[in-house]
């Protein structure tokens, strides 16, 4: 009988031992089915993302040969993996984010081993115990003199990487030092191979199906205007009907609007770096875009508040808002088509001349619209249940103001940036379209926001 128990708990045991197991096997399975699912999804988004990935591994392969061949073994040793080390920090997504990063990376290293030999021949005049404290004292208020200000706005926004990279190399070489006289063939060889790194990762990001930041900056703010535009085209037709679909992409869409801010400032900083391609010369007006930016999450804000009404379970009766819905569907109707044609000009970088004309429009039914709600136009209905639609009468008001305030500033835009006359035979339909199928820059480019 005992035999038989103790059979028992050992078949038990195995049981459990096999259950869990085969649990972790269907949970391993899971997982990697589940990472090929959003593999495939990342590369159906945005198909750059597998250019980028196979990029970055040539470029990595190419610049091992610095470590392979005993050509250049022999020549930098040990320091060839600091070639490979740049290839593998410096490559960014666009060119501008790797351009910005390797002439960080570089600058950087010359400064601080510069600095850091200067820093060494200068102790080795002095005393033994002298020349420990000196060092001490150098590695002390420099690094804390470049990590104050790292603290500058404007030197965060382009220079953080670098002044980084230059504290690290001034302490590693002034502190090396101190035990080791080769310290200048240390130096040399250390920043050869990073320039080597930084300049085959540049010359493979530019050449090589380049990602331009300042090509994805423009379409993205054109893309964003586009959704603004399509919003009010749509809020019109629905806010006045009994029953519609909340669910509507139109009506969704402007949300990530609201959100740009990060990927704008990252694009701005990364398109400074880059040389002339395209239509955007080296000059070329970037932070006007901040501007325009700015511009459009204030008009998307007005939106999330008459989204809050279109929304809403409590909604004034169908027969009030009937009152004002001709001016209503009038100013949001001009203001969409407006938006639409600042969007299409900002794309094609031609002048938008419609646009004008819609907000001319737009304000002239806001100034009707302000004159009937003056009037005792509900004045035999309960005040709760007009609050609802008047709010929405005054939302429509202020996104006028906000529709031409971003008009005005692509007009700066176009007249600095010298935008060309539009085509009068442009297919309006068509390039909205186009806009609509631009690729998620706002995901391509999310790592880059920690360099910024």
């Amino acid at each position: 009988m005992e035999v038989e128990n103790q059979n028992q708990e050992k078949a038990s045991v195995m049981q459990r031992v096999k259950g869990w197991f085969k649990a972790r096997f269907e949970k391993i399975t899971s997982g990697i089915a589940g990472v090929g699912k959003e593999g495939r999804r990342l590369a159906k988004e945005d198909p750059r993302r597998v250019v980028h990935a196979l990029k970055v591994g040539l470029a990595i392969a190419a610049i091992s040969l610095l470590y392979y061949f005993d050509f250049f073994f022999d020549g930098f040793g040990v320091n060839a993996m600091w070639a490979v080390m740049t290839v593998v920090v410096v490559f960014e997504f666009s060119v501008g984010a790797t351009l910005g990063k390797g002439v960080n990376r570089a600058l950087a290293t010359l400064l601080g081993g510069a600095l850091g030999v200067g820093t060494h021949d200068l102790a080795n005049l002095t005393p033994e115990k002298v020349e420990v404290v000196l060092i001490g004292v150098s590695v002390c208020v420099i690094a804390a003199t470049a990590t104050f200000c790292r603290f500058f706005p404007k030197i965060r926004a382009r220079y953080d990487y670098g002044f980084l990279v230059f504290i690290l190399t001034f302490s590693l070489i002034s502190v090396s030092g101190y035990r080791d006289d080769v310290v200048f063939d240390m130096a040399y060889r250390r920043l050869t191979t990073i320039l080597i790194g930084g300049c085959v990762a540049i010359l493979i990001c530019i050449f090589v199906r380049p990602v331009w930041a300042g090509k994805d900056l423009h379409q993205h703010t054109a893309a964003n205007i586009e959704k603004l535009a399509c919003y009010l085209e749509a809020f019109g037709r629905v806010y006045f009907q009994e029953s519609y679909d909340k669910n509507l992409a139109p009506l969704k869409d402007f949300k990530s609007v609201l959100i740009s801010k990060g990927t704008e400032d990252s694009l701005v900083n990364f398109a400074r770096w880059e040389p002339k391609h395209g239509k955007f010369h080296y000059r070329h007006p970037w932070n006007q875009y901040l501007k325009i930016g700015s511009a459009t999450r204030e008009c998307a804000y007005k939106i999330d508040a008459l989204n809050c009404y279109l929304v809403s379970d409590v909604q004034t009766p169908l027969e009030l808002r009937t009152k004002i819905q001709d001016l209503c569907t009038k100013i949001s109707s001009e203001c969409g088509l407006a938006l639409t044609d600042v969007a299409i000009g900002l794309r094609t970088m031609t002048c938008p001349l419609a646009s004008e004309k819609h907000i001319t429009d737009a304000k002239a039914s806001a100034k009707a619209l302000k004159a009937l709600l003056k009037t005792r136009l509900w004045h035999d209905t309960e005040f709760l249940d007009i609050v609802p639609v008047v709010t929405v009468a005054s939302l429509l008001i202020e996104i006028v103001t906000c529709t031409a305030k971003i008009a005005d500033s692509v007009e700066v835009l176009a007249t600095k940036a010298k935008f060309k006359k539009p085509d009068p035979g442009m297919n309006r339909q068509a390039s909205r379209e186009k806009v609509k199928r631009s690729p998620s820059i706002e995901a391509s480019h999310s790592v880059n926001i920690v360099f910024e």
